[in-house]
């Protein structure tokens, strides 16, 4: 059932999480998320995710009236009000004014992203990755490309933040996450699966990625800008490899590096 409230103040307890949007661990306790932005929120309200409220100026309520609609069996709250009002009451300058939360999924056992993924199977993992912003872009790069389940390791930030969800632009719902407790671990279980884990790794022995075989079951390893990835996570792969750059530049974005690493996945399997 939807509940729409006009407000003047955010007493109201489920206006709270909007109240610590920049505050992580309060938010992954509550096992929500906040979705920022007219596209992301659609994209929320489009899944299968469950959506707990939105925070929006009155205009955007028809907007999103259909897709509302279709959800006449959840209890929704609407909470609306001038957006200069909302950033004052938020404390948070917001583009379009329009918020929404929504409740993070159960995150996959390795074993079910292993199981429920048609041959070749493609995976990918990240190491050390605390930008919100770039976790993010990886993401939707993971989602089109084709990826089947990422590997968030346990020094990662949450691809649930709200800059990450923001970055993915909404992909996120679409995108099965495994949480491992040990990335390092996980990785070697995967190469007992048959699945060859390939590092995205600068500092090698010049094998470029142009020289590693991704047609067949495999998974692609990331790590930081500024780290890398730990050499126990690096120790776990099966090789490790690079993109050819010019001189004067030693690393691509991880999102940028990404792009680049699942396209040629992509391009080897024959879907591009």
């Amino acid at each position: 059932m939807l509940h729409v409230h006009p407000i003047k103040s955010l007493e109201h307890p489920a206006l709270q999480p909007y109240l610590t949007m920049r505050w992580q661990q309060p938010q992954r306790d509550a096992g929500i998320f906040v979705a920022e932005g007219e596209k992301v929120v659609r994209r929320l309200l489009d899944s299968e995710l469950d959506v707990v409220s939105l925070l929006l100026p009155e205009v955007w309520l028809e907007t999103y009236r259909s897709q509302l609609d279709r959800r006449a069996t959840q209890e929704i709250h609407v909470f609306v009000a001038p957006k200069e009002a909302l950033e004052k009451l938020t404390g948070f300058s917001m583009y379009q004014g329009v918020l929404a939360v929504g409740r993070i999924p159960s995150a996959w056992l390795l074993r079910e992203a292993i199981e429920r993924s048609a041959p070749p199977r493609l995976f990918a993992a990240v190491d050390s990755l605390t930008n919100a912003e770039n976790l993010g872009s990886l993401v939707r790069n993971c989602v089109a490309f084709g990826v089947q389940a990422l590997l968030v390791g346990e020094t990662c930030s949450s691809p649930w933040l709200r800059r990450a969800v923001r970055s993915s632009m909404g992909t996120i719902y679409q995108l099965p996450i495994v949480e491992p407790p040990s990335l390092a671990v996980s990785l070697r279980d995967l190469r007992l699966a048959g699945v060859r884990c390939v590092a995205a790794h600068p500092h090698t022995d010049r094998r470029t990625l142009a020289q590693a075989d991704l047609r067949g079951d495999c998974c692609l390893v990331f790590g930081s800008e500024g780290k890398g990835i730990a050499p126990e996570v690096l120790a776990a792969c099966d090789e490790a490899v690079l993109v050819p750059m010019s001189n004067g530049v030693d690393s691509l974005n991880v999102g940028a590096a990404a792009a680049v690493f699942l396209y040629e996945a992509a391009r080897q399997r024959g879907r591009v």
